[in-house]
């Protein structure tokens, strides 16, 4: 490879602002592969905050994505939703579709160990859902849902979706999907799943699942719990500080809050299980053609610098946007 090649990144410089830039292409080592990006994934919860430079303090060594590039709050270079074709590298992985862990970039050099050949039966351009279910399988794990428990998940975003997707496919589960925008039926019933808006939400929940976001939804779910109930907490504020009710029921009921972050797994699961195990489980749950329902817009690479404000306003309706690069 010539030391001039070049690619092409997505960078936050600025909170609120971004732009493509040019930079050279790593070497590819005889362990390496170089990979032609399809599609990325933005991941509108965790990405929005770093866009609007929300990352606080305390926390900029542990958000910091694998292949992440520069410091919050920038400029920045991340992202983890990136598929593509490997173009250079070991004979078992050349020409093969893979999804990395990857920011939004047009070509890149990563150690082979961390790319993840994309099973045939599962498309490309669904493929980059697979960081969004692996966050969902961790929240699931989290939860440690039983059968026949009474389960609801606030927040019908793309991860509080996917939660609900996986809870409701257990033997007797009760799971219920609410969100405070009615328009979000549409997506639960293209899923199969049962929907309502929180005026309806059911009470006495063996469990509640949150991936709102908002602490609202936080104050929602401590309301929905039955005696001795839990709530798992998917959802990260940021720099926010949040205020929920911790008198009254919460005691009396003996009720439990625990939070689920994807990046450790579950203690009781690590003697046996790692990360890469982790996203290609992730990967084998996209068969079903109805997860596309979670893919609410798809643009070129190339104009994300101008799409990227509206994609990480609040209270934008945006799910899963894809980005599409050149071939």
């Amino acid at each position: 490879m010539s030391a001039t090649e070049t690619s092409t990144a997505f960078w936050v410089t600025h909170p609120g602002t971004g732009k493509l830039k040019s930079e050279p292409l790593a070497h590819v080592g005889s362990s390496d592969v170089l990979v032609r990006a399809l599609y990325s994934g933005v991941s509108r919860g965790t990405e929005s905050l770093v866009f609007n430079g929300r990352v606080p303090e305390s926390e900029v060594d542990r958000m910091q994505a694998p292949f992440q590039a520069g410091r919050f709050p920038g400029p920045v270079k991340y992202g983890y939703c990136n598929v593509g074709v490997v173009e250079q590298g070991p004979e078992h992985l050349l020409s093969k579709t893979v999804f990395c862990l990857y920011p939004h970039q047009d070509r890149y050099v990563v150690p082979a160990t961390v790319v993840l050949p994309i099973p045939e039966n599962i498309p490309a351009a669904r493929a980059v859902l697979a960081a969004n279910m692996e966050t969902a399988i961790n929240g699931v794990w989290d939860a440690e849902p039983m059968l026949g428990e009474q389960i609801s998940i606030i927040g019908a975003g793309v991860v509080g979706t996917l939660v609900a997707y996986l809870c409701a496919q257990i033997p007797g589960v009760t799971a219920t999907l609410i969100d405070i925008n009615p328009e979000r039926q549409v997506l639960a019933e293209r899923l199969g799943l049962t929907f309502c808006t929180p005026e309806r939400a059911p009470s006495d929940q063996d469990c509640v699942i949150h991936a709102s976001g908002h602490p609202e939804g936080l104050r929602q779910a401590l309301a929905q719990l039955g005696n001795e109930g839990r709530i798992i907490e998917m959802s990260w504020f940021g720099e926010g500080d949040v205020s929920i009710p911790l008198g009254g029921a919460f005691h009396s009921q003996r009720l439990s809050l625990r939070a689920s972050q994807v990046g450790q797994l579950p203690a009781k699961l690590r003697p046996r299980w790692d990360y890469q195990r982790r996203l290609t489980l992730a990967l084998s749950l996209l068969t079903d053609n109805r997860l596309d329902a979670l893919i609410s817009g798809e643009s070129d690479f190339e104009t994300l610098p101008q799409l990227a404000p509206k994609l990480f306003a609040t209270g934008s309706d945006v799910l899963c946007h894809r980005l599409r690069y050149p071939t």
